[in-house]
């Protein structure tokens, strides 16, 4: 029998399924936060061995140049002028399983890694500049209503949007998955994004808040839902044989990387809360800075060795870079480490494509399941000791920071002066697609419309869309009623 209040898995009511337990609304979310460490621990381990969610995806290698001159904001030795790094790229869909069609309409991961001097940075994102939520706490509330239903084993419209339209944040990327984005030409043909808010600092020790942005110089194209369909059918993994025999003829792909940057103080006061990750920054605000461009030149040699047991983290950062306070970086920074032990074992990183490539590992983590690298008798198994074993040093390391006071609560950030969920998403229908992008986006929202069963989502839809934009909500539901 289920109760009419939410439990911990041994049966104690929780306070909030809404929100994380932090220090204050901005400040670090506590790993003493019970259940959600339960909620997302569980979660990670619903599927075996795939991923959950990106199940679906593959990628290549390649190098990333810098070609600029950043170093005013960060002293990460991987951004300074003219340095060189190896990288690794996967892309993937969010929602789908393994074998799912690449062209269904879904967002496309985008995760990418630096193998660099100081340690693997890894920024792990999507094709677009948002994402659905602001809090990890519905995250797994968000992924179950994306895959299938428990008893029949099919995915559900009435599911998808009855989750969606309760969650008012999510309008702004689902603008943006209705969209044109929705349905990419090829990973080739996509910008990525960080999506969240990091933190850089420079050599004097000055902190700068950053957004990532990999924009394709394949330019950003899309399919139109008839191709997708018909592609869909004929071959599933489209996307991943486009990238393959690309880089097989000598095709390879390039993104330049452009970071926006904010000024530290900035933050407390800008119109948008900069760690809510349903927002953007405006570029006519903090217009986008070059750093360099990255190119992938290298299929790899093994699929499974080298794409589906890479394992990335936006919890891997080195000197120079670091998080900021958005609530949903701070949970996946513990999330996809917690992931990986599961999925692919406890020594993850010593496979071959999570090693640094470009930098020593010395440290006295030892033992465990496959364990494949290992300390000499020479080197002792803790510290400190007294023999010569390596030792923490500030001086090489850097650890980002901000000042937080508050008392321990659950709740929502704090709003900044022109926070509110459906405000951006009504600027990207109205300022960013063109008429012909306005029309495809309404003949998507049609569909979805005519899918929902349950009169009452419907209208919660309806109400939705007509929040983002008045005219688009009574032109849907004109539509959607002449079915």
């Amino acid at each position: 029998m289920t109760t009419p209040f939410t439990t911990t898995q041994t049966g104690t009511p929780v306070t909030s399924d809404q929100y994380s337990l932090t220090v204050g609304p901005d400040g670090p979310t506590v790993l003493h936060d019970r259940y959600l460490v339960e909620k997302l621990a569980s979660f990670n381990r619903e599927r075996v061995p795939e991923r959950n969610p990106h199940a679906k995806g593959g990628g290549a290698f390649g190098e990333f140049e810098v070609t600029e001159d950043v170093s005013r904001y960060t002293s990460a030795a991987v951004f300074q002028p003219g340095a060189k790094a190896e990288t690794v790229l996967r892309f993937s869909s969010v929602a789908g399983e393994q074998g799912s069609p690449d062209t269904w309409r879904d967002v496309r991961g985008f995760a990418l890694r630096f193998y660099t001097t100081e340690g693997n940075l890894d920024v792990v994102g999507n094709n677009t500049p948002v994402f659905f939520l602001r809090d990890a706490m519905k995250f797994p509330d968000f992924i179950h209503s994306q895959k299938r239903l428990g008893a029949s084993g099919l995915r559900d419209a009435d599911m998808q949007w009855d989750f969606w339209t309760l969650s008012p944040e999510s309008a702004h990327q689902v603008t943006y998955l209705m969209g044109d984005r929705g349905l990419s030409k090829s990973w080739r043909h996509l910008n990525g994004y960080g999506s969240h808010t990091y933190q850089w600092i420079n050599a004097a020790g000055e902190r700068f808040w950053v957004q990532y942005h990999f924009i394709s110089q394949q330019g950003v194209e899309h399919m139109s839902p008839a191709d997708a369909e018909r592609i869909a059918g004929e071959d599933a993994d489209y996307y991943r044989r486009d990238l393959y025999e690309a880089i097989e003829r000598g095709e390879h792909p390039s993104w330049d990387v452009k970071v926006q940057v904010m000024p530290y103080e900035d933050a407390k006061t800008y119109r948008f809360n900069p760690f809510d990750m349903t927002k953007v920054w405006p570029h006519a605000d903090y217009p986008l800075i070059k750093v360099g461009t990255f190119t992938l030149n290298r299929n790899p040699r093994n699929f499974f060795a080298e794409i589906e047991q890479a394992a990335f983290s936006p919890g891997n950062q080195v000197p120079g870079t670091d998080i900021s306070p958005d609530k949903m970086l701070m949970a996946r920074v513990f999330a996809y480490n917690d992931a990986h032990r599961h999925r692919i074992g406890a020594n993850f990183n010593q496979l071959p494509v999570n090693q640094p490539h470009a930098a020593p590992v010395s440290n006295y983590m030892h033992q465990g399941p496959m364990a494949y690298h290992f300390n000499g008798p020479e080197h002792p198994v803790y510290t400190p000791n007294s023999f010569g074993g390596p030792a923490a040093d500030p001086a090489l390391a850097s650890e980002g920071s901000w000042e937080t006071d508050g008392e321990l609560l659950r709740s929502a950030y704090t709003l900044h002066s022109e926070d509110d969920d459906f405000g951006q998403a009504g600027t990207l229908y109205r300022e960013v697609f063109d008429d012909a992008a306005r029309a495809r986006f309404l003949e998507t929202l049609t569909g979805q419309g005519r899918a929902i069963t349950i009169a009452e989502i419907r209208e919660r839809f309806f109400q939705y869309w007509t929040n983002v934009d008045a005219e688009l909500g009574a032109k849907l539901r004109t539509e959607v009623a002449a079915a």
